[in-house]
């Protein structure tokens, strides 16, 4: 529970920015959303005047499917076969009355309206009577009696197909499905067609009311979502009243909690108790209210902070959400966060020392902005089916401690990484941290979603759990593996997947101080046959692009028997490379002096066929940067 009391808090803490829009860094609109309201689709909005009267309609297009935020009831918000109208907004059956008149089939069911009476009716006379008691309270607003008195009429459909937004065929009944036949009389297919994938009669209906004076849409109207709002408070004083554990207070508790939560059709609940046949609660307690209780505005709150920060910087990646959030912090998994060091100057010896520095000077930004009291919280929500969701993880943070442990990661497990420009076409390096994300796209490639959810997960809480954590072996493993055959990728693939795998061995072996720029000093047997991998590797292509012939390098093509079998692999890579060597004219030397150099270095104990580690990949890497550095020199 405590998470749900953390959401609780967080949206009391921003109540002053509910109702109002903003952007994304996707470039999508969230909200967050009042008590008593949820978000749906609209394709048609009906523009009514102040005295009830239709004015006009327009087809929505893509460009304006934002989400249209819409007041809802507990059963609204859960309806599935059963009738349960929307307050306001609603589909063409619920808010036409004379749908039927016009093709459509009605529904009648039993249904408990707002004033605790059951009718027996259909959708359309659910809403209006619904909507009528809104309209007539003490808490209406003027734009909700205008509307109440425009459906009255029973004429919506009617004035959508005059205004043609609707049409009907021969018999004048709605069309079903557009068909060429109807390009005779109607010319082009409609844009009603286009909006919606079904009939024209699950098209979604949004009103507005023009005026002169008030220029604000109804379903961004504050005062008509506090109009609601008070008006169902009322309405649910029937409840059962309870001690919320959200809240610790007496109020009316509910059975019912919010889905789309991490998007709009989202049917997922992470809270529910209907299942009173199965296992949900069995066993445990006897009825769902032993389990929990939870008041509606509590419930209301906490999903509707939890919808509004998954929106504003959630990472949902195959499903699984991660979210991390707090004042003034950064967010590891977003890869804007990351700072990036170029590394052109020549004079400046190629470590992560520049890098580091522009960590700490970032984080320290963010410290400054807020006091030892405040925390960071950290969730993970995952769902086993399409109707059960779950927080597979929570755990709350310290801030400086947060801040200290994203300093360590982004310290300690970072590398060079080389991409060719699409301006230029001239390969930038530059260091930085790989995100969670990059690191198991590295191993299991872009098909494998669910052991890439997985992954991220687990170098996630390495990340955050423990500043001496090590990235688990057997993802170190499956990085070297996987670094090890470039033939299995495209070059810059294998570039970006080779310097996962260096950061990944750097931040596990942190304690040695592996550098970035090349060691002449390190004799590690490993780290010397990956090097020894690199002049090769380098030598060859050096010959390749001068003849313009683009393919890979006998170093690159034996690479994975050359990791397990290095003595014996190199026997056949230097035999292979020789006439390469001779085509090098003057530069030939300078490479033979480098195998000379390393071949010593190695020496004839450790050149054996014993299968080499992970620090083989940080010795190539660092040479042919090393080798690729000087060629642009010269």
């Amino acid at each position: 529970m405590t998470w749900l009391i953390d959401l609780y808090k967080e949206y009391e803490k921003n109540k002053d920015f509910v109702g109002m829009s903003e952007l994304n860094r996707w470039g999508q609109e969230i909200t967050l959303l009042p008590v008593s309201h949820t978000t749906q689709t609209a394709h048609i909005q009906v523009n009514i005047t102040e005295e009830g009267k239709y004015h006009s309609a327009i087809v929505l297009g893509k460009q304006d499917k934002c989400s249209t935020v819409i007041p809802c009831t507990l059963e609204s918000a859960s309806r599935s076969s059963n009738i349960a109208p929307y307050p306001l907004h609603d589909k063409l059956s619920y808010v036409a009355g004379d749908f039927v008149a016009y093709g459509g089939e009605e529904k009648t069911r039993k249904f408990i309206a707002y004033d605790g009476k059951q009718i027996t009716g259909g959708e359309f006379l659910a809403y209006s009577h619904n909507l009528g008691l809104w309209a007539s309270s003490p808490e209406s607003h003027r734009k909700v009696q205008a509307i109440y008195k425009y459906i009255s009429k029973k004429c919506l459909i009617q004035d959508l197909i005059e205004d043609e937004i609707l049409y009907v065929d021969d018999n004048n009944q709605l069309i079903k499905k557009w068909d060429k036949k109807y390009e005779e009389h109607y010319g082009t297919k409609p844009d009603i067609f286009s909006a919606i994938t079904g009939d024209q009669s699950s098209a979604f209906v949004r009103f507005n009311v023009n005026s002169r004076t008030d220029l604000i849409e109804v379903w961004s109207d504050q005062e008509v979502y506090n109009s609601f709002i008070t008006f169902y408070n009322n309405t649910l004083q029937n409840l059962e009243h309870n001690l919320c554990y959200i809240t610790g207070k007496r109020a009316p508790i509910t059975k019912l909690h919010a889905n789309k939560i991490r998007n709009a059709a989202d049917k997922s609940k992470l809270i529910s108790s209907n299942d009173e046949s199965g296992f949900t609660y069995k066993g445990r307690f006897e009825t769902a209210k032993q389990a929990a209780n939870i008041s509606y505005e509590a419930s209301q709150k906490s999903h509707n902070a939890l919808k509004w920060l998954i929106g504003r910087q959630g990472d949902t990646i195959n499903g699984r959400v991660f979210l991390i959030w707090g004042n003034n912090i950064p967010l590891p998994l977003n890869n804007d966060t990351y700072p990036k060091a170029p590394t052109k100057d020549k004079d400046i010896p190629d470590t992560n020392k520049e890098y580091a520095l522009r960590v700490n000077k970032a984080l320290h930004g963010y410290r400054t902005k807020f006091d030892t009291k405040e925390h960071v919280n950290i969730l993970i929500l995952d769902a086993a089916n399409t109707g059960r969701l779950a927080v597979t993880y929570y755990q709350k943070l310290d801030k400086h401690q947060y801040l200290n442990r994203l300093k360590n990661w982004f310290t300690t497990c970072n590398w060079r990484f080389r991409v060719k420009s699409k301006k230029t076409g001239k390969y930038i390096n530059f260091i930085t941290t790989p995100t969670p994300k990059e690191i198991a796209t590295a191993i299991y490639g872009d098909k494998e979603k669910k052991l890439i959810k997985e992954t991220v997960q687990r170098i996630l809480l390495c990340m955050l759990e423990n500043k001496d954590q090590l990235i688990p072996k057997d993802i170190e493993r499956s990085l070297i593996i996987r670094a090890s055959r470039p033939s299995a990728m495209e070059p810059e693939e294998w570039e970006e997947c080779l310097s996962v795998a260096c950061a990944i061995i750097k931040h596990n072996r942190k304690k040695e101080d592996i550098k970035m720029a090349l060691e002449l000093e390190n004799k590690d047997r490993s780290y010397l046959f990956g090097r020894l991998l690199a002049v090769a590797d380098v030598a060859e292509q050096t010959v390749l692009d001068l003849n313009d012939e683009n393919r890979a390098t006998n170093a690159m093509r034996y690479m994975t028997a050359f990791s397990n079998r290095p003595e014996k692999t190199w026997k056949i890579i230097r035999e292979q490379l020789q006439p390469y060597l001779i085509k090098l004219g003057d530069s030939r030397k300078h490479y033979l002096t480098l195998i000379d150099e390393i071949t010593n270095d190695i020496g004839i104990d450790n050149f054996t066929n014993e299968q080499l580690n992970g620090l083989y990949l940080v010795g190539l890497s660092s040479q042919r940067h090393d080798l690729q550095e000087s060629k642009e020199d010269e």
